[in-house]
């Protein structure tokens, strides 16, 4: 099938705007969201048993729900994490399995919470995502499947990688509360 010039413009246009729309570009100026969600009840164990989605529903934002359930993406500039300097890990808001350190936190300029490697490699499966006419590696939690964000390629040494990750899918434990809430064992990423 030959598509003309200004017809495959149009299209172009047209698929641009879209994803505009989508990722909230072009709407209201950017504010910060800095809603946290509570802790969990019980210290992180390791084990995860994997809720109905009427408990999901119940437990998380309608955007965390969105994000990591439905595949969604949260506005950039406009989420809890993309800004945060304080040092500790980022976990999954679904399981809460350890994904990322602020050690290997770094500022993109995208509008959202970027990293050069995860805590651990195993943490995270990934998935080729073809949506908006283009190829992205897509990246989710493993225990619990939750849709994180995107992994790309023209991140900083030494990984060279960009973890770009939604703040809606983490939960971010200081450091200083990471012992308490049964993440201790992960202090010594903080030791130089």
């Amino acid at each position: 099938m030959k598509i003309n010039k200004p017809v495959f413009a149009l299209m172009l246009l047209f698929a641009t705007a879209a994803l505009i729309l989508k990722l909230g570009i072009a709407a209201e100026p950017a504010q910060t969201t800095t809603e946290q969600p509570p802790a969990p009840l019980t210290p992180w164990t390791g084990k995860y048993s994997p809720p109905g989605d009427d408990q999901l529903k119940a437990r998380l934002t309608p955007l965390q729900y969105e994000v990591t359930q439905q595949e969604g993406t949260e506005r950039p500039f406009n989420n809890a994490y993309w800004d945060n300097k304080e040092e500790g890990i980022y976990v999954d808001i679904v399981s809460g399995e350890p994904l990322f350190s602020s050690t290997d936190k770094f500022r993109s300029g995208t509008g959202w919470p970027s990293f050069t490697k995860p805590i651990a490699e195993d943490s995270l499966q990934t998935h080729t995502d073809t949506r908006f006419f283009m190829k992205r590696v897509e990246l989710k939690s493993r225990m619990a499947g939750s849709h994180l964000g995107h992994v790309f390629e023209d991140g900083p040494d030494p990984t060279g990688l960009r973890y770009c990750i939604n703040s809606a899918s983490l939960r971010f434990i200081p450091k200083s509360e990471m012992a308490a809430q049964g993440y201790g064992e992960y202090l010594g990423l903080f030791e130089d």
